[in-house]
């Protein structure tokens, strides 16, 4: 039996079952799908408990806690939960890109954001590339 080549190996899962025409079968583009949204639905998860340490952070040391500014971070929490929970359509991947300016922004309220909102939006950045590369494999190839 011939080794298999770098494309073989991709295409064909863990359990080496392909559709015959080497293609992944549905059951395997299903559980990479699922797989890439679990992901952003965590990440969101994350994002959002750190967002809840904020409003701590700023009593302490920084501009101080305002009404304002504890609105802006509970509805900031509170969208990325709900965002973690769309994350099954394109709406929920497009809010979920956009939220990442407001992690980001939320370093005008302390500093300390600014670098975890940046891990967070390289984070995010790679799991959509991830998500771009296993759609790709999951696609047709061209014939010959």
């Amino acid at each position: 039996m011939a080794p298999a080549d770098a494309h073989d190996v991709a295409v064909t899962g863990s359990d080496g079952r392909t559709d015959g025409a080497g293609q992944p079968s549905p059951d395997q583009e299903t559980r990479a799908a699922r797989a890439v949204r679990g992901a952003f639905a965590a990440t969101l998860c994350l994002e959002a408990l750190t967002v809840l340490f904020v409003p701590r952070a700023i009593a302490q040391v920084g501009a101080g806690l305002t009404p304002a500014r504890l609105a802006f971070l509970l509805g900031l929490a509170g969208a990325l939960l709900v965002t973690a929970f769309l994350q099954r359509s394109r709406v929920g991947l497009a809010v979920g890109s956009a939220l990442q300016f407001g992690i980001v922004a939320t370093g005008l309220l302390t500093g300390a954001m600014y670098v975890l909102g940046a891990v967070f939006a390289l984070i995010w950045v790679y799991l959509l590339w991830m998500r771009r590369e296993l759609t790709r494999r999951s696609r047709p190839l061209p014939p010959g």
